[in-house]
């Protein structure tokens, strides 16, 4: 599930792709081992629409196949700083579970990826989960992401006809400062990514919520200059 990425031949892999840092790498070093690869984006209500217009932008520049962006509002069941604007993006640490957690979004948008998989001939999904330097969400765990792949491999005709489907997470043991190497080493510029929770319409960060913060440590332990876009 994590580690260097297995050559792809000229397979297809459908790759989730969000417009941030993370997503990107993923997507660059995919296509860079060979693999042709299917975006998925989601406009799922997030506040931070703007990653959107990065994704577009990255699926091209990085050599995607294709690029394909699902509508899917889950900003009808708020509960979440990331889809429900009368809850606050938080700007300092807290413990636990942060309000920034989309309930079930890992599992909705692997699900999609999924069905989309199944009409390509693809057996590999990229995710670009992160369980190191990450704000806790559950869904981003390898556990969580072994236990997907055993049910999509219980739930799809390509599963039963003994097809083995992957779910393939090569981030998700790496540090922040790792991941911000492997970025350059694979032509990402992180300029051109968006992954502040609150950017403004230009993309540019706010540099204080989480995922921001997270961002930042990683350019510093990397000792690498951070070339975000910061307003």
């Amino acid at each position: 599930m994590s580690g260097p990425i297995e050559q792809g031949a000229g397979r297809r892999a459908v790759v989730l792709l969000s417009g941030g840092l993370d997503s990107a790498t993923t997507l660059a070093a995919t296509v860079r081992s060979g693999w042709v690869c299917h975006a998925l984006s989601f406009d799922y209500g997030q506040r931070h629409g703007v990653e959107l217009q990065a994704a577009q932008r990255l699926a091209e520049k990085l050599g995607a196949r294709e690029h394909r962006v699902l509508r899917l509002d889950l900003s009808v069941f708020g509960g979440s700083a990331l889809t429900d604007p009368s809850i606050a993006v938080p700007e300092t640490p807290a413990e636990g579970i942060p309000v920034t957690y989309v309930p079930a979004r890992n599992t909705v948008f692997l699900s999609m990826a999924l069905a989309w998989a199944e009409t390509l001939g693809a057996r590999d999904i990229f995710i670009g989960a992160n369980a190191v330097d990450y704000s806790g969400y559950p869904d981003c765990r390898p556990d969580y992401l072994a236990a997907f792949e055993a049910m999509a491999n219980l739930a799809t005709a390509a599963g039963v006809a003994g097809e083995r489907i992957r779910i393939r997470a090569p981030l998700v043991d790496l540090s922040k400062a790792a991941i911000v190497r492997l970025a350059l080493e694979c032509g990402v510029d992180p300029s051109a990514t968006v992954s502040c929770y609150q950017a403004d319409e230009q993309g540019s960060a706010c540099g204080v919520c989480d995922s921001c913060r997270l961002r930042a440590r990683g350019f510093v332990e990397a000792g690498v200059p951070d070339s975000t876009r910061y307003r």
